[in-house]
C-alpha cells in the first residue's frame, strides 16, 4: 500500500511538471543541445525534474501566501474563482467549513451521534446551537464529515442531551476520518454516562430511560443533507 500510495504521488508530481520540463528543454536547446536532449529522451531524468521542479513551485506558493504580496495575489485568485458558476458553491462551502474550525475554537467540539440509527454511531463536530421555538429543547447542528473526504457530509440535527462528547482534539478526529479509522487516539467514550448534559441514564440492559428516550428522535427521521 505505501508503494502504491508513493507511486501514485510521484507520478501526479511527475506530470504535472513535465510541459515546464519540456519547456525549459526547448530554451536551452540552443547553447546546449546535449542537455536538452538529455531532457526530453531520458525519462527518469525528465521525471525527476518534473518533480522537483513542481515540489519547488508548491513550496514557493506556500511561502508567497505568507507574505503581503502573496496574501493580495490569493485574494485575487479567489474573486476569479468566485466569479466560475458552480466552482464558487462549492469552494465557497469548503472555505466556510475550514474557516469556521480555524477561527471558532468553540464550535469544535467533537461528539458522538446516532447515525445512521441509534445502534451505530458517527464522529461530528458541533457547528452551532439553537433551540426549539415551540417546545424549547436544546438543539445542535453536527456536520458528520465522510471517509476519507471529510470536506463533504452531512448535517445533522440533535437535541444536545443525545450528544456523547468525546475528549478528542479536531486533528485527532479528522486523522480517524480521514484514516477510515486506522488511525485512532485508542479511547472513546460510547455510553450514556458521556453524555454532554448528563440527562440520560442507561439501565442494566442498555436501555434507555423513558425521560431520555421520549426527547430522542426517531431513528431515520433525523434531518440529514449532505454538503458539498
Amino acid at each position: 500500500m505505501t508503494v502504491f500510495v508513493f507511486d501514485f504521488f510521484l507520478r501526479q508530481l511527475s506530470n504535472f511538471g513535465k510541459p515546464t520540463v519540456r519547456a525549459m528543454a526547448m530554451s536551452v536547446r540552443d547553447f546546449s543541445p546535449e542537455l536538452a536532449r538529455w531532457m526530453l529522451e531520458v525519462p527518469w531524468l525528465q521525471s525527476l525534474l518534473a518533480i522537483l521542479f513542481t515540489i519547488g513551485a508548491i513550496y514557493l506558493l506556500g511561502w508567497a501566501t505568507s507574505i503581503v504580496v502573496g496574501r493580495r495575489l490569493l485574494s485575487l485568485m479567489e474573486a476569479l474563482v468566485e466569479r466560475i458558476p458552480l466552482v464558487t458553491k462549492v469552494y465557497g462551502s469548503t472555505k466556510q467549513l475550514v474557516q469556521s474550525f480555524q477561527h471558532r475554537p468553540d464550535l469544535q467540539r467533537v461528539v458522538l451521534i446516532e447515525f445512521p440509527h441509534k445502534e451505530m454511531k458517527a464522529v461530528g463536530f458541533v457547528t452551532e446551537t439553537m433551540r426549539d421555538e415551540e417546545g424549547g429543547v436544546e438543539l445542535a447542528a453536527v456536520y458528520v464529515p465522510t471517509t476519507p473526504n471529510p470536506t463533504s457530509g452531512y448535517l445533522e440535527i440533535v437535541p444536545k442531551e443525545r450528544l456523547v462528547s468525546l475528549d478528542w482534539s479536531v486533528d485527532e478526529a479528522m486523522t480517524f476520518i480521514i484514516s477510515g479509522g486506522t488511525v485512532s487516539p485508542g479511547r472513546i467514550r460510547w455510553g450514556a454516562k458521556a453524555r454532554s448534559n448528563g440527562g440520560t441514564d442507561e439501565g442494566p440492559d442498555g436501555e434507555q430511560d423513558q425521560a431520555g428516550s421520549a426527547a430522542a428522535p426517531r431513528p431515520g427521521t433525523g434531518a440529514g443533507h449532505p454538503v458539498d
